[in-house]
């Protein structure tokens, strides 16, 4: 399988996404930040934000992306697998779990006054 070569994100400032009850728990939403797809999902009472790009097919598909969660050394994680190929990539971290060397950018996400905000993590 050939990896799509990974592209470098400049960091984005904090900006609202949308209101928190847009998200319905355990899905996602895209939101287009200065020219950059962005994933926020809504997992077990937390937002997460990752980039949208799958890195495995090159596809902005990952809001779309079925979470879920595993387990890692006896601690609890959450997870999104892209809808295409299924690879499933640590939602905070942003590291593939079928292969380590793949991530997704990940972004810092804040709830304040009912919406949601992401921006770059420091």
């Amino acid at each position: 399988m050939t990896l799509t070569a990974p592209t470098t994100h400049p960091p984005i400032p904090w900006t609202r996404v949308c209101a928190l009850q847009d998200i319905l728990p355990g899905t996602g939403v895209c939101a287009l930040i200065q020219g950059q797809q962005v994933a926020v999902f809504r997992v077990g009472g937390r937002v997460y934000a990752t980039g949208n790009r799958d890195p495995y097919t090159g596809a902005n598909v990952l809001s779309r992306g079925l979470t879920g969660s595993y387990t890692v050394s006896g601690e609890t994680r959450v997870k999104v697998a892209s809808p295409l190929l299924k690879h499933a990539f640590d939602l905070e971290s942003g590291l593939s779990l079928d292969d380590p060397s793949v991530s997704v950018p990940v972004y810092a996400t804040r709830t304040e006054g009912g919406d949601v905000w992401t921006g770059s993590l420091a």
